[in-house]
């Protein structure tokens, strides 16, 4: 590790000629965790057979992972803050690959969630590192908008990306590879860390706001789990209701909290700057929209179309395309001429029309004419809105919050894709209970109903994540008014914090 003879990382980061092989380290990182949490989807009905799960538990495969990654993410940002984001970073992927490895190797379904749990923990600290050190490596504006151009394009591909390689490994190696692969992921990163990130000294004087943790991280678990009971359980059950209500009332308590603690664990001005908070919401809201997609898609390919494993996977991949060129081809070239809202308002608008698209699908609809254009749509709207949020909610932040600001635009994206799952799985549900009841009049085309009903289930849900996708443009246009970065300015040195 190349270091200056003070300790301390270069005070300008284009002066290492390496930062771009760091970019790559830290992006491979990324990649992996968001990757995780779609890539053992396609791989979950061979798991269940192969660990005899009941359909009522196999859920917890996917849950037990988002549930640890959102719950646990303003916990890792503080940690990375408090610890130094360079070496939770390197603890963040040794832990991920061990508990990877348990999940592979395991021979019942207890042990496979535990390890999707562990997997979701480490993922909490490994995540906001990872935006805490692109953010001090790159901080040229020009050179900030390429990185994370190419940061926001993962992010917002990863989990279509975890599709493709999941079809990939079920189909030619077996399930347990979906959790192998992260072994040699993390191995790589880990050794490219160590040789090319730098990073200041963790702030080891201050203190860990303990009560703040298990206010905000139980809030968060208990309405995700909420949201995720709701669909075997429906909303009025006492069970999701007492979640739900529980899980506001630890977060009002947290915020009241956060007012008066030393330390506190989420410092408030980092919401209340309205450009951020936009941007948390903006972030909240799409991937509400997006998780019901890849959802409702990867049923609709494999039951309805009935597509293999690996023919699934690619029909997710023009998608990916989509988004990459949006958010570095588009994004990132237009982000320093015009205001941040400029790209994001007109993103979301993008994404809803292919979400509108895609509610006139019929169980004998063709891929080629009418689901590939929405997913083009799609895919170049998340694109023009991923990068500019990530950028926005992270720029001006003192060294010793980005940590856990970066946290808390992570925390946004899991906390919105579990809540999307749950919220528009159990519409579609609904929707096609209601369907099937009212169209069942002859036994014998029974199976050709509940296939209707399915996906008029999925299209009436769809209705539902365009107007969520139409409310995220909204809400940026509104509160998101920074306007385009200042050519030539570096923002080495932070913000000073305003007074709270």
């Amino acid at each position: 590790m190349s270091v200056t003879h003070t300790g301390e990382p270069p005070t300008d980061a284009g002066a290492d000629p390496r930062r771009w092989w760091g970019l790559v380290v830290i992006a491979l990182a990324q990649l992996m965790v968001v990757l995780d949490a779609t890539i053992v989807n396609i791989a979950l009905p061979s798991a269940q057979q192969d660990l005899g799960m009941s359909n009522g538990n196999r859920q917890w495969v996917i849950t037990a992972y988002t549930l640890a990654f959102g719950g646990l993410l303003l916990l890792g940002g503080r940690i990375a803050d408090l610890a130094g984001r360079k070496r939770t970073f390197v603890i963040g992927l040794i832990g991920f690959a061990v508990a990877s490895a348990i999940g592979g190797a395991a021979t019942t379904d207890g042990m496979l969630f535990a390890a999707r749990a562990l997997q979701g923990v480490f993922a909490a600290v490994l995540a906001p590192s990872a935006l805490s050190l692109l953010t001090t490596t790159f901080t040229d504006p020009r050179e900030r908008g390429k990185a994370f151009g190419i940061y926001g394009a993962l992010a917002g591909s990863g989990s279509a990306i975890g599709f493709i390689v999941g079809g990939l490994l079920t189909e030619y190696l077996n399930w347990r590879w979906c959790l192998y692969v992260n072994v040699p992921i993390a191995a790589v990163a880990a050794f490219g860390a160590f040789a090319l990130l730098h990073d200041r000294p963790g702030h080891a004087d201050a203190r860990l706001d303990v009560p703040g943790v298990l206010l905000g991280c139980g809030g968060l678990v208990a309405i995700v789990y909420g949201f995720s009971e709701a669909e075997p359980r429906g909303w009025s059950d006492p069970l999701v209701l007492a979640l739900l209500a529980g899980g506001v009332a630890l977060l009002a308590v947290f915020v009241w909290w956060q007012t008066r603690a030393k330390s506190p664990l989420l410092p408030l001005h980092i919401v209340r700057d309205r450009d951020r908070a936009g941007c948390f919401l903006t972030m909240g809201l799409a991937t509400i929209g997006m998780f019901g997609l890849f959802l409702f898609m990867t049923y609709y390919l494999q039951v309805i179309l009935a597509y293999s494993p690996v023919r699934t996977g690619l029909a997710f991949l023009p998608l990916t395309v989509a988004i990459i060129i949006g958010s570095t081809q588009i994004s990132a070239r237009l982000l320093p001429h015009v205001a941040p809202r400029a790209l994001m308002g007109p993103g979301m608008v993008l994404a809803a029309g292919g979400m509108l698209i895609l509610t006139r699908m019929t169980v004998h609809s063709s891929y080629t004419t009418e689901i590939l254009p929405a997913l083009l749509l799609m895919g170049l709207g998340m694109g023009l809105t991923f990068m500019p949020v990530f950028s926005t909610a992270t720029a001006g932040v003192a060294p010793r919050d980005s940590g856990v600001t970066s946290a808390t635009v992570n925390t946004s994206q899991q906390v919105g894709g579990s809540i999307g799952t749950a919220l528009l799985n159990t519409i579609a549900t609904t929707s096609a209970t209601s369907y099937v009841a009212a169209h069942l009049r002859d036994p014998a085309r029974r199976a050709q109903v509940v296939a209707e009903g399915t996906v008029h289930g999925y299209t009436v849900a769809l209705w539902w994540a365009a107007g969520v996708m139409l409310l995220a443009g909204l809400v940026a246009v509104l509160l998101v008014t920074a306007g385009p970065p200042k050519h030539g300015a570096r923002q080495q040195e932070a913000v000073p914090e305003p007074v709270v």
